[in-house]
């Protein structure tokens, strides 16, 4: 039997073509770069950089950006083995559009159904999410049917000591019935254990997108860690007996697309790891820094090191600041020593 992965991602797959020139119509646009993208992958490929075994499970289309998707995965240290083949179906192209620093308007070729909508109970290996130490979901998983009752699934097949993320990830384009998200996203919070999510998507959890409001609602649905991401206002997280609130890392925004999931990898990384909440969530902040400042998703995942570089950049402005005790390294220790020069 082979060992737990630390991570399970149960979600979108999706190959990127993003234009290589900022503040350019889609229509006007003449070039494109290729990478890969979907929130669960982005997150699975973020979480491996930081040393975690992950995989991803998710559907693509029996066509030639299959086989790229296959191959980019296992490139990037990705169990590909849960990646289903739909029949009928094509993979998912994602464009955008880049328009520095907030406004990424994104074009989903979905329709009409994506591959990892397709997804069943049938094609979820329950023993390998029942022995991960993380399973993560996403709320665009909950959209529609039958990729909403798999991620349910999914979600309450985590063992006594592991943990279930719920991304709220809000996707309104994919929802028939957008005014029924609250009620299942409801549902996937019981199963939950951790909710992560901008004030955008937390509004549609719990019906308020002020950040000190929303995490007491998100704890009291019965998660022990809330999440609150607020872009330029930094990032709020509270358990049931810490509060940690922290700036945001002023940065060169080229996309922010892949942001929340660098944030997302960092931050699995760090709770596994069994870190300080405030070094977890610095970590995840700076690895969404570096993404914004990146034009891919997945390919632009920063590795340690690079993570710690621009948190001693940042932090060595301020003085002020005393050091954190950072635990040995290790295969999940992450980021070593993150508040000094880097070597």
């Amino acid at each position: 039997m082979s060992a737990p992965h630390d991570l399970i991602a149960l979600g979108r797959v999706g190959v990127d073509l993003y234009p290589k020139r900022s503040g350019v119509p889609l229509a006007e646009v003449s070039e494109f770069a290729r990478s890969l993208g979907g929130t669960a992958t982005n997150v699975a490929v973020a979480a491996a950089r930081h040393g975690l075994r992950t995989a991803v499970v998710t559907g693509v289309g029996d066509d030639p950006f299959a086989s790229y998707v296959r191959s980019a995965l296992r490139g990037f240290g990705v169990d590909d083995s849960q990646v289903v083949t739909v029949p009928g179906r094509l993979t998912p192209v994602v464009f955008c559009e880049i328009h520095p620093p907030d406004d990424f308007p994104i074009l989903f070729y979905r329709a009409p159904v994506a591959p990892d909508q397709c997804l069943t109970g049938q094609d979820l290996d329950l023993a390998a999410f029942a022995r991960a130490r993380m399973i993560w979901i996403t709320g665009g998983g909950l959209a529609v049917e039958p990729s909403r009752a798999t991620t349910l699934l999914a979600a309450g097949q985590r063992g006594p000591d592991a943990d279930t993320v719920l991304d709220l990830d809000w996707r309104p384009s994919f929802w028939q019935r957008p005014e029924e998200a609250t009620g299942w996203y409801a549902r996937a919070l019981e199963l939950a254990t951790i909710a992560v999510g901008n004030r955008a998507e937390a509004k549609v959890a719990v019906g308020t997108d002020d950040p000190d409001r929303a995490a007491d609602l998100l704890l009291e649905r019965g998660v022990r860690l809330a999440v609150i991401k607020q872009g330029p206002r930094g990032v709020l997280a509270r358990s049931p007996g810490e509060e940690v609130v922290i700036e945001p890392i002023p940065i060169r925004v080229v996309n922010g697309l892949g942001a929340g999931d660098a944030f997302g990898g960092a931050l699995a990384a760090g709770l596994l790891a069994g870190r300080a909440l405030r070094e977890v969530v610095e970590t995840a902040n700076a690895a969404g820094a570096f993404v914004a400042g990146r034009l891919a998703c997945a390919d632009d995942m920063p590795e340690p090191h690079e993570i710690r570089e621009l948190l001693w950049r940042h932090f060595r402005r301020r003085p002020q600041d005393p050091p954190l005790t950072v635990p040995p390294r290790g295969r999940t220790a992450g980021i070593p020593r993150i508040w000094e020069e880097p070597d």
